[in-house]
């Protein structure tokens, strides 16, 4: 199985990349797993609903367009599905049974997400009630996509 996260807004805080590098570094063990961010749209700082609904208009198109058949569309929203690591994990082990070529994890930027993408998604899923940077959002998704690899394994890390 094949993962992908796709991060719309770029990852421009060291620390934050430096993370979610080593988790996918980690992960390399276990799975085929990719990072591509910088998707968002150049908006003002002033732009109207319209400016900004068109900016998520392109930004979906784009993302949507990354997408090959039998690939299934995870998108990280704060009204998505929680869950605990187990319960994760055990999504993850399906996933990897279920003849897709590829899982895409999406995490949006600033503005959200254009809601074709989220009608295109075959699950959201939530990080937290509250509202996280999306570098930070990539970090622990990177983080909690490792520890579900582990639980599967049985080995030791997950506590």
């Amino acid at each position: 199985m094949r993962y992908r996260i796709i991060s719309v807004g770029k990852i421009r805080e060291p620390f934050y990349l430096q993370g979610a590098n080593e988790y996918l570094k980690r992960l390399k063990l276990y799975t085929t797993i990719d990072l591509i961010d910088g998707w968002e749209e150049k908006v003002s700082p002033n732009a109207g609903a319209k400016d900004i609904e068109r900016c998520l208009r392109r930004e979906g198109e784009r993302v949507l367009s990354l997408l090959g058949d039998n690939e299934l569309l995870v998108v990280l929203d704060p009204h998505g599905q929680m869950m605990k690591s187990e319960g994760f994990a055990q999504k993850i082990d399906e996933w990897n049974h279920s003849g897709r070529t590829r899982i895409n994890f999406l995490v949006g930027g600033a503005h959200g997400l254009d809601a074709r993408v989220k009608n295109a998604a075959g699950l959201l899923i939530s990080l937290s009630p509250m509202t996280l940077p999306h570098q930070l959002a990539v970090l622990v998704l990177t983080e909690q996509i490792y520890r579900g690899f582990k639980i599967l394994r049985r080995e030791p890390y997950h506590k």
